[in-house]
């Protein structure tokens, strides 16, 4: 666990850089708001539908060898994009960077193999934590590569330590990962007849609970990527910052992150249950992404922040551990990776409309959405718990 746990940080780490400077990169090239929602839309479209195909091929030939060679594929995509020269060629390297990224259903179905049920919502945090730590650091990092000020920027120097930090990933993988999946597992999956992507997301949705998941899985990300998309043109607007401040905002929410999914999460788990826990989330969720509009001054912010983050970060392992435990281990890979589709859909969904939003209706719409959107996945969470214990009956 502790070395998928410092592969996927660091990769993480990567993918953070990139994140606080990518729509001042676009509107570099002259790109609208409503463009700069698509590309960063584009990752998750790519990353969508690679997730089943990259975690059933896991489930059939195992977890290393999908992590090994999404890796290397992320590596070659952030060099691309470090010598982008045109809106086109950013939008190529975002593309394959997406499609790589769609490694993640094998990374949490390697955290589902080797943990148990009592276990695996702590598992997942880890992994979560991974996530979080990566928004602490790599954020950071890209404000301070790239400057201050978004007219002079430099986007091609933190694209390139991104290469740097995903290659790295791959070599510590290479050297030090041992696979998951026996050979016994694997050889029963590979004899299995392969299901087209598409069976795979009609059985996932048909089936009551892990449809309900799937579902809030999707419109919470839809929610959180869509701030994630129009925040750096937000607090441009409001505050005047640039990449620098952005990333360190972003790394301040990546710590209570990291905090929540490394240290407490499984007590939350063992102590609310999964299920409430997705209410919690929705509910601060939707509580700090309203707050947004009204933070005039930076303490407000903060406290906006807090709160979502806190929502966000117990939502996320919370879906997947019960994802996890409402599928068999022959099809783990897969079901983890229609979820992860789901999620990615969601930040192809996500940053697009709260694009349209924010160009049409102004800098404030989108959270304003976003908020109404969550008192919708809270509603559908109280309906799951209803659920789950009519059939428990």
């Amino acid at each position: 666990m502790l070395i998928l746990f410092l592969i996927v940080l660091v990769d993480l780490i990567g993918f953070g850089i990139i994140i606080p400077l990518l729509p001042f990169y676009a509107e570099f090239f002259k790109a609208s708001p409503d463009t700069v929602g698509i590309l960063m839309a584009t990752y998750s479209l790519t990353q969508f539908i690679a997730a089943p195909f990259l975690g059933r091929l896991s489930d059939r030939y195992g977890r290393r060898p999908i992590l090994l060679f999404s890796l290397a594929g992320s590596s070659i995509a952030y060099v691309v994009m470090g010598f982008a020269d045109s809106l086109w060629l950013l939008f190529l390297a975002r593309a394959f960077g997406g499609f790589m990224a769609g490694n993640i259903g094998a990374a949490f179905a390697y955290v589902a193999d080797i943990t148990t049920t009592e276990n695996r919502a702590k598992g997942m945090g880890l992994i979560g934590a991974a996530f979080g730590l990566g928004f602490i650091v790599g954020p950071a990092i890209g404000g301070i590569l790239a400057g201050p000020d978004a007219a002079t920027a430099n986007y091609q120097l933190p694209a390139f330590a991104a290469a740097a930090l995903s290659a790295l990933s791959f070599l510590m993988a290479l050297i030090m990962l041992k696979e998951s999946l026996s050979d016994e597992v694997r050889q029963r999956n590979a004899a299995l007849p392969k299901k087209r992507q598409w069976t795979l997301f009609v059985e996932g949705l048909t089936r009551p609970v892990l449809g309900s998941l799937i579902l809030v899985t999707f419109l919470s990300t839809f929610v959180f990527a869509g701030m994630e998309a129009t925040f750096a043109m937000w607090s441009e607007r409001q505050y005047g910052w640039g990449p620098m401040q952005n990333g360190y905002l972003f790394a301040f929410v990546g710590i209570i992150s990291a905090a929540i999914q490394g240290g407490i999460i499984g007590r939350l788990a063992k102590r609310f249950g999964e299920r409430n826990l997705i209410v919690q989330g929705g509910l601060a969720l939707a509580a700090g992404i309203a707050l947004i509009p009204f933070s005039t001054e930076l303490p407000v912010l903060i406290a906006a922040m807090v709160i979502l983050a806190y929502g966000f970060s117990i939502i996320n392992p919370s879906l997947n551990s019960l994802v996890s435990q409402n599928v068999g281990e022959d099809e783990r890979g897969g079901m983890l990776g229609i979820t992860r589709s789901a999620s990615t859909m969601a930040r192809v969904l996500g940053p697009t409309w709260a694009g349209y939003l924010f160009a049409i209706f102004g800098k404030d719409w989108p959270y304003f959405g976003g908020a109404i959107v969550m008192l919708i996945v809270v509603v559908l969470a109280i309906q799951l718990g209803r659920k789950n214990m009519q059939s428990a009956n």
